[in-house]
């Protein structure tokens, strides 16, 4: 099992998860033709995608998702409020190979079990997504506002976290965002701090990580000095484990054994 990062931020996101054969993206957050242009930066082509997941309706995460979906016919999984919020958009789904997800109800794509995860998040009916294929788990956990119960037990065992480390506190507060946006991404709706984000690794098996990559940093309100800085408070050992994904390329692949 494997996994990389075409690109994490406020500008677009897509993160590639490979078991054996099987190649899935979660979120497309590019438009279709720099989807294409960074999957073959990683040797790849939309061809090769088995499976396109997306998290919620905002547009760093499905801008291009319905056009590579229906160009390539590649199934797209969403929860129906997601599906039903990009009606009628550039972004949509119409005509794509849409299937449904429940969260909290598995699916099985080959032989790797995927859980759609709730949470909390200023979107129609947004979930994350955890991977199972293997005895191993792969988690990718961005966009929320605050750490449910839920979320900490659907994450509290992975062998590679992929974790929103969105803003830091301090530094969203004297940002240049105006005072509503402010509100929003640092509200229960809307994404973690670099300190919630050490919060749930208090809570998680962190000596099971093979990898932990930051991500969704804010350009505005967050440095990858900032994010680690709380993060190895929380990960005191094997530090080498831990990186930031950048916007511009994301990360390469990291191979989970």
């Amino acid at each position: 099992m494997r996994l990389a990062s075409l690109g994490s931020g406020s500008k677009g996101n897509g993160t590639l998860v490979c078991a054996g054969d099987l190649l899935v993206l979660v979120d497309c957050g590019f438009s279709l033709r720099e989807t294409e242009r960074r999957l073959a930066a990683l040797g790849l082509s939309a061809t090769d995608l088995a499976a396109l997941l997306v998290t919620h309706e905002h547009g760093d995460h499905v801008r291009g998702a319905g056009a590579l979906a229906r160009k390539y016919k590649t199934p797209l999984y969403s929860t129906f409020g997601t599906a039903r919020a990009v009606t009628g958009k550039a972004a949509g789904f119409h005509g794509a190979d849409w299937r449904e997800v429940r969260p909290g109800r598995t699916f099985e794509l080959a032989d790797m079990t995927v859980t759609p995860v709730t949470v909390p998040h200023d979107a129609l009916e947004p979930c994350q997504y955890r991977f199972s294929w293997r005895q191993r788990e792969l988690g990718v956990l961005t966009d929320l506002g605050s750490l449910t119960p839920h979320v900490v037990d659907a994450y509290r065992e992975c062998d590679a976290l992929v974790l929103e480390c969105n803003h830091e506190p301090e530094l969203l507060a004297a940002g240049p965002y105006p005072a509503s946006l402010k509100r929003r991404v640092g509200g229960n709706l809307g994404h973690l701090s670099n300190q919630q984000a050490a919060t749930l690794l208090g809570h998680c098996n962190v000596d099971r990580l093979q990898h932990l990559v930051l991500s969704h940093l804010s350009e505005q309100n967050n440095t990858p000095d900032h994010a680690l800085g709380w993060i190895h408070q929380a990960v005191e050992a094997g530090r080498e484990r831990i990186r930031v994904a950048s916007q511009e390329q994301g990360f390469g692949w990291l191979d989970i054994h």
